[in-house]
């Protein structure tokens, strides 16, 4: 009986640090962006940075945005939206900050030597949908303090 009882506090002694050290890469994976990575979305021009979202006020626009991401964004920004081992968070103040037209642009032209791809080539409307998904994210929920 006491073997057995070692052997599942074992068990569940490795399970806790093994997932104690996924969320430490985890947080190193996230900490790898510092803030200047988030410059980019301070050159987007004026006019662009003007433009509103046609979609919007779209509600399908979101969920069409998500399936997008999916697709095209999760692997680098992570499935969360919330960083990634190739790109920052897009929950992030700067990016959830940005007006509409900033994000667009920055899809539309891309940070090529950032290793952000020229998504231009992705029709306007779909562009305009990840835009929606994007900003739908929020802020990420801070971190509770002891």
């Amino acid at each position: 009986m006491r073997s057995g009882m070692t052997q599942a506090l074992l068990l569940w002694a490795t399970i806790v640090a093994v997932g104690m050290a996924m969320a430490q890469s985890s947080d190193a994976r996230k900490a790898q962006f510092d803030k200047s990575v988030y410059a980019e979305l301070g050159k987007a021009p004026a006019k662009a940075s003007a433009r509103q979202n046609p979609l919007a006020s779209d509600p399908e626009a979101v969920a069409a945005g998500a399936k997008l991401f999916e697709q095209h964004c999760a692997e680098c920004h992570g499935a969360d939206a919330d960083g990634g081992r190739k790109g920052p968070s897009l929950r992030a103040e700067e990016v959830q900050q940005a007006t509409p037209g900033t994000l667009f642009w920055l899809l539309t032209n891309g940070v090529v030597r950032k290793g952000m791809p020229v998504w231009s080539r992705l029709p306007e409307p779909q562009r305009w949908q990840l835009v929606s998904y994007i900003k739908s994210l929020g802020l990420p929920p801070k971190a509770a303090t002891p």
